[in-house]
């Protein structure tokens, strides 16, 4: 009952939280990568020892290709974002890395990377809406005190929590570190909307198992007492695969390295919300009813 007895600091915490990553989205912006502005991506490998990165850079400066992003991959190569390369671009680029091997070479075009967008912001709003009439269809019989549609809403209302507040700290290490966002940023999101209101639901379904057993008088009690039934469970769980995605992040390739902190975000405020803002969210939507 202690979450219950201090439902409002608990949401006042997520809005906070919330309203800092907006600004934070807002100020810093998210640094899109080649899958979604369009540009060439050169992977590149050294026998023995690579050269600096200043020194990459400095040679790849001398072409007149524009800006290039240089990140180091492995232990032995780097991976070179810039804009759309011509071939003739392309060879000049490889003559300046001299000593280089080329792995890989992609060029996406701005309206493939505008299409991606689209089809990434259709993918929330399917899923969003999914996860709606999902939740209103299985909470159907325990429409009172609470309308089963309203489960569904609070539900959306946590997985906003639960992609902002990631995304916010995203944008923070985009305008800090260069971090890109790219179709791996996209899977992590769709991948926190399921790992957050699988977790949501597991507590929804404790308190509609309470209400229609009866088990106790008044809505707050019931929603409090389940709680205590499923919050250990959930936060152990929630720990678990987070120590795993830590794992990814400090020891994993870079390439995933984006996709792990995403998740590991995700997960620790999806547990978060789960038990400090959805069910506190239902009881005050039911007082003010």
């Amino acid at each position: 009952m202690f979450i219950i007895k201090y439902k409002k600091v608990f949401v006042a915490i997520s809005a906070l939280l919330v309203l800092i990553s907006i600004a934070s989205i807002s100020y810093f912006g998210l640094n899109m990568g080649i899958d979604f502005k369009g540009g060439s991506l050169l992977e590149v490998s050294y026998v023995g020892a690579r050269p600096e990165q200043v020194l990459v850079s400095e040679s790849i400066s001398k072409l007149n290709i524009g800006e290039a992003l240089i990140q180091p991959t492995g232990t032995d190569g780097y991976s070179i974002k810039t804009k759309n390369l011509t071939e003739a671009e392309h060879q000049a680029l490889l003559m300046s890395l001299s000593g280089s091997t080329e792995k890989t070479f992609t060029s996406i075009g701005p309206s493939v990377g505008t299409e991606l967008a689209r089809k990434a912001l259709f993918s929330f709003i399917f899923v969003s809406l999914g996860i709606i009439f999902f939740i209103a269809f299985s909470f159907r019989k325990v429409s009172k005190p609470v309308s089963s549609w309203k489960y569904g809403l609070i539900a959306i209302a946590t997985l906003i929590h639960d992609i902002m507040i990631p995304v916010g700290v995203f944008a923070f290490l985009s305008h800090t570190y260069g971090v890109e966002v790219d179709t791996l940023f996209v899977v992590a999101v769709l991948t926190v909307l399921g790992l957050s209101v699988s977790d949501t639901i597991v507590v929804f379904d404790r308190i509609r198992e309470n209400i229609r057993m009866g088990h106790f008088k008044t809505f707050e009690e019931t929603v409090g007492n389940s709680l205590t039934q499923v919050y250990t469970r959930s936060i152990a769980t929630s720990f678990t695969v987070i120590v795993v995605l830590l794992a990814l992040v400090f020891w994993g390739p870079s390439t995933t390295k984006v996709f792990a902190m995403m998740l590991t975000a995700g997960m620790f405020f999806g547990t978060y919300s789960s038990i400090f803002l959805a069910s506190p969210l239902l009881v005050m939507v039911n007082k003010k009813k």
